[in-house]
């Protein structure tokens, strides 16, 4: 079987900004545990997911995410 190839969200679309104040963007790449989503998991390119990582973490350091999930 084939499975279609998952395409950077924020490559497909430009005006999406990767910002540690847009809680709401970062919670997608963020698993029901409070993992983040590796790169094969979430389709997002070499290039955003190290500013994702880093943005996350700015997140969770401004307890605007948590690191555990029992903080949901």
């Amino acid at each position: 079987m084939f499975q279609r190839r998952k395409v950077c969200r924020f490559c497909a679309d430009k005006n999406l900004t990767i910002s540690y104040k847009d809680v709401k963007t970062l919670r997608l790449f963020i698993t029901e545990t409070g993992k983040m989503t590796p790169r094969r998991i979430s389709g997002t390119c070499a290039k955003h997911q190290r500013p994702l990582a880093l943005e996350i973490k700015r997140a969770r350091q401004l307890a605007m995410l948590p690191y555990a999930p029992s903080h949901f």
